[in-house]
């Protein structure tokens, strides 16, 4: 039985192909067309989870889509009957879904084959079902509370349930207009953040402010029951609905913050002033305000369940800071949050609700890695070093591992680029940047020479599974950089380049199991330093993560990466017959 579960028309398009209730390939479509967050469909996605197991059209027996246009219908009417949205509003979202329409033909085209062809069984599932699927289903629970949480789809901006086996009983949801997400999302924007998806950076900025605008978020979003609400006279959503404009697949939002924001909190920030204190503390403010909301749901969750176990999934749950306090400010003991908890994840999430909800089959899949993409072999390394005119060394695994960690040592920035690619938003070891922990000067040097970004974005400590509870104050298992947790503090100064201002870290666990050579090559820096942790951020610059070697090796020329490794394949900058011309960036950063 193989299923393809798609995630279209939505921000991080993409696809993932579940055969016989195994997941054995997702990813998401930006890493071929280069255009982050693309929102389009996700053609060549699909071409490529069928191409990996040699899979044609005529082996699909359905086809899994994580929205329908249909879900809510009576509450959409009675929200266009109470509110009386802007004409303009009407029109926006009819032609946004208008462009839903006739997937079944995209799907056919993407696959090479007429419509009439096909023996798929196409479903489409509500968004927040296939949230609850991506969470629950694949989990390693067979009971659990479960809390979806985003921005909006199909008119719902959250759900709360317990799950048992392949079911769930639902407690409550939260319609349009009132969004935890939404609230972040205008925020984000009056910060002078304008692109989809820059939420993560606000919650970056948070530790370097404090709470003073707190009561005033409290104002813009307040606990109803077991739930919450916005005071919609700050936002203008509701009234003139949320415009989003797909130009070339790349989501743009307009903002929808009112007057009444602006008035009462200040004026805006363009996007090329400095950040002063003062956008700090909104920054700081916002966070804790989120973070009392989730709480608030969580809580109320677990007094409906009585079940410790918990699946959050959704938009919202790539907050790793709230992700990282929920052991400890609430009853729930396990938290399970999988790798693609936002909307790249339905496109799995409805696979499976297909198989384990629709078809009744039982669950025997669970997600503990996020290696689900594609791979290259160290032929195709060579090409793209030889096609680039670099030198390079092919080397065995041991000396490999030896050299990448002495160049670690020596201060340098590496490039690890290995097996199959992570799905999600995060870097995981396999298309990876790897630096010296201990480095005080590493931080700055790889956001301004390398990522050319903000000077106050952190970076994640990759960490031996079997160290966690040596250095952080919290022993779990996070496989995914989906938990923030505070750094002991005698380990703080050790380690300043993933210590983020307030003492914490987005931590990674590296398992022995599920990704071996990563384990090792930590293994051997823990052996030559007494560190069991080294420093993560994404092999990219301003662009989606890197998918093949040659784009690997176009990111090594354009930045100030010191060396990088392609599978068995060293290419090192500094080596005296790497062409001089090369040796510094080909081009400078817009």
């Amino acid at each position: 039985m193989n299923i393809v579960g798609i995630n279209a028309y939505h921000g991080d398009a993409s696809a993932a192909l579940v055969v016989d209730g195994q997941l054995v390939a997702a990813v998401e479509e930006e890493r071929f067309n280069r255009v982050k967050h693309w929102a389009g469909f996700p053609a060549e996605s699909i071409r490529w989870c069928l191409q990996k197991v040699g899979l044609t059209a005529s082996h699909i027996d359905h086809v899994a889509i994580s929205f329908n246009p249909k879900a809510n219908f009576l509450k959409r009417i009675g929200f266009v009957a109470t509110h009386w949205p802007s004409a303009s509003a009407i029109v926006d979202r009819l032609k946004r879904q208008g462009r839903t329409l006739g997937l079944e033909e995209q799907f056919a085209q993407a696959v090479g084959t007429e419509r009439s062809a096909l023996k798929a069984q196409f479903h489409r599932i509500e968004h927040h079902q296939t949230h609850v699927a991506a969470g629950f289903l694949i989990s390693p629970f067979d009971e659990a509370s479960v809390l979806s949480v985003d921005g909006m789809g199909d008119f719902t901006s959250t759900l709360t349930a317990h799950a048992q086996g392949t079911d769930w009983k639902e407690f409550d949801r939260v319609y349009f207009p009132h969004s935890i997400g939404f609230l972040y999302t205008a925020i984000t924007m009056y910060l002078g953040f304008p692109f989809y998806g820059d939420e993560y950076k606000v919650m970056g900025l948070a530790p370097y402010g404090q709470p003073e605008f707190a009561d005033f978020f409290r104002k813009m979003i307040r606990p109803k029951g077991d739930t919450f609400e916005l005071n919609l006279d700050y936002f203008t959503h509701h009234k003139k609905g949320v415009r989003m404009a797909w130009n070339d697949g790349t989501p743009v939002i307009e903002p929808f913050f009112s007057q009444k924001l602006i008035d009462e909190l200040g004026p805006t920030r363009d996007r090329k002033d400095p950040m002063t204190p003062r956008h700090d503390n909104i920054a700081k403010s916002l966070q804790v305000v989120a973070e009392e909301i989730i709480m608030h749901l969580l809580n109320r969750l677990h007094r409906k369940s009585n079940c410790e176990n918990l699946c959050m999934t959704g938009g919202v749950a790539m907050n790793s800071v709230a992700n990282g306090k929920i052991t400890t400010q609430t009853p729930f003991k396990n938290v399970y949050i999988p790798a693609g908890a936002a909307d790249n994840g339905t496109s799995f999430g409805a696979a499976f609700y297909v198989w384990n909800h629709v078809l009744k089959k039982p669950r025997t899949f669970i997600q503990d890695h996020a290696y689900w993409g594609c791979s290259s072999t160290d032929a195709e390394a060579i090409a793209a070093a030889n096609a680039a005119g670099v030198p390079y060394e092919q080397l065995d695994q041991a000396t490999l591992v030896d050299r990448t960690t002495d160049l670690m040592l020596d201060g340098k920035v590496v490039g690890w680029f290995q097996g199959e690619m992570e799905f999600g938003a995060r870097a995981l070891g396999n298309r990876t940047l790897l630096a010296d922990p201990r480095r005080t000067d590493m931080r700055d040097i790889i956001n301004l020479r390398i990522k050319f970004r903000e000077k106050f974005r952190p970076f994640a400590p990759s960490i031996l599974e079997e160290r966690v509870g040596e250095w952080f104050e919290i022993n779990e298992s996070t496989p995914y950089m989906e938990k923030v947790f505070p750094i002991r503090k005698e380990k703080r100064a050790i380690i300043p380049a993933v210590t983020h201002v307030d003492g914490s870290g987005r931590l990674q666990t590296v398992s022995k199991k599920t990704n071996p050579l990563y384990h090792r090559l930590i293994s051997r820096f823990f052996e030559k330093t007494g560190v069991p942790i080294v420093l993560n951020t994404s092999l990219n610059e301003n662009e989606p993560i890197v998918r093949t070697p040659a784009e690997a090796i176009s990111c090594f020329l354009r930045t100030e990466m010191d060396a990088i490794v392609i599978g068995g394949v060293l290419i090192n900058r500094h080596r005296p017959d790497f062409p001089e011309y090369l040796r510094k960036r080909v081009s400078t950063p817009s």
